[in-house]
């Protein structure tokens, strides 16, 4: 067989990503290589062509992952890694959380949308913040990875904030009620959380 292209390598990279980051939100990191390559379509042998070790793979797949949270909820992720020195994106000031608000009409959405059977249905296309939670908790807070994922969750909280109420109140609730719906799935109990959470934040929906 030929020596792949550099545009098909790049391809290959691209499906594997898009892959590892929908099977890590909806079944957990410890996903096997030769899974993860299956799901791919693309043989167990290829992947150390790409990626230097899984770990590897789970900073881009997180990446990728928070990226389609903020084209879907309209989030600022432009801000990329630190440089030496560089202020924390924590400690950004009043003034700069305040300027990622949503007006409340597309804040009721946002939340609607985050608090329904599909999106609860739907791990895998899911919040990367409620999908890798657990292997986050788990990983070495020097990884890419976990920067990703505490920089998302900055900037989700910012986007929910409301002049009387915490973004990072507003999200926990939210992430509390997806989690708690999803492990109640088979329960009426499920939808009512669903609601229950809905109401709260819409102020009656």
């Amino acid at each position: 067989m030929g020596r792949v292209s550099q545009a098909q390598a790049r391809e290959n990279r691209r499906r594997v990503v898009e892959t590892a980051s929908r099977l890590f939100r909806e079944q957990g990191v410890h996903v096997s290589v030769a899974d993860l390559m299956k799901a791919a379509g693309l043989t167990h042998g290829g992947f150390y062509k790409q990626f230097d070790s899984k770990e590897a793979l789970v900073d881009e797949a997180t990446a990728h992952a928070f990226e389609e949270l903020a084209r879907t909820y309209g989030l600022d992720r432009g801000r990329g890694a630190r440089e030496p020195g560089e202020r924390d994106p924590g400690e950004r000031d009043p003034g700069e959380r305040e300027a990622g608000r949503r007006a409340p009409a597309a804040q009721r959405e946002l939340i609607e949308a985050y608090l329904s059977v599909r999106h609860r249905d739907n791990a895998a296309e899911g919040c990367p913040v409620a999908g890798l939670a657990t292997d986050m908790a788990r990983t070495d807070e020097g990884r890419e990875a976990h920067r990703v994922y505490a920089e998302g969750v900055r900037d989700f909280a910012d986007v929910l904030a409301t002049e009387e109420e915490d973004g990072l109140v507003r999200l926990c609730t939210m992430l509390g009620a997806l989690v708690l719906a999803r492990a109640t799935r088979d329960d009426p109990l499920s939808e009512d959380i669903l609601t229950a959470a809905r109401t709260a934040l819409t102020d009656g929906g």
